[in-house]
């Protein structure tokens, strides 16, 4: 399988989002990233259910749904009635984290956990195999268009040991600075989906930038 691609819709024009969500249904881009913020783990709010609501009665890929939120236990149902296919949380933010996988995947939804820049993989030993994927965080949480944190491809290699030698299946998602530029690497230290706000759409031509980023 090659690299997937998904578009972060916080970079998105709020005023005409219906457009840029048929933009990436007519790319080459897999999925639709989805930030949620509540302000309280991350120094930023986005946007809740009916954004989400609003872009899933468009899309035509699935929606890949990242919580920054505390307590997102509380909200599982919720997000799964809003359309969200793919959902994860914060190793930071979970004190039940197997409780909470297993809570995602029972309501049919895949399931992820999020490492922030700082948090060491070796969190993740004892999970790993019930995890769909696990998403590692290349800036700090909380804005877009920030720099990409070079510790980024050092972690992904050792993740992918850990996935190799645990024998599981886990998908290594990047989020964070992702660029044309940057993409190779990623791709060759082990990552298996990319996340690009910025890159895709302050890009004159989203639709051939995306197609880059997926070669």
């Amino acid at each position: 399988m090659g690299h997937l691609i998904a578009p972060s819709m916080l970079s998105a024009n709020f005023g005409n989002l219906q457009d840029d969500v048929e933009m990436v249904n007519n790319s080459l881009a897999d999925w639709f990233h989805l930030d949620v913020m509540d302000g309280v783990f991350v120094p930023n709010i986005s946007f809740g259910f009916p954004v989400i609501k609003f872009i899933k009665e468009y899309a035509k890929k699935p929606l890949d749904v990242h919580l920054m939120i505390i307590e997102p236990e509380r909200y599982f149902q919720e997000f799964k009635n809003a359309g969200a296919d793919i959902l994860t949380i914060h190793y930071e933010a979970s004190t039940h984290l197997h409780r909470s996988i297993n809570a995602i995947q029972n309501l049919g939804m895949k399931a992820g956990v999020v490492l922030n820049p700082h948090t060491n993989i070796n969190h993740l030993e004892d999970i790993i195999t019930d995890l769909d994927l696990v998403l590692l965080m290349s800036v700090n949480p909380g804005y877009g268009g920030q720099k990409f944190i070079e510790n980024t491809y050092s972690k992904i290699s050792k993740l992918k040991e850990l996935i190799i030698q645990k024998e599981a299946n886990t998908l290594i998602e990047i989020d964070g600075g992702v660029t044309l530029e940057n993409t190779p690497k990623l791709i060759n230290a082990g990552a298996d989906v990319l996340v690009a706000g910025n890159t895709v759409f302050s890009s004159t031509n989203p639709v051939e930038t995306i197609k880059k980023l997926k070669a």
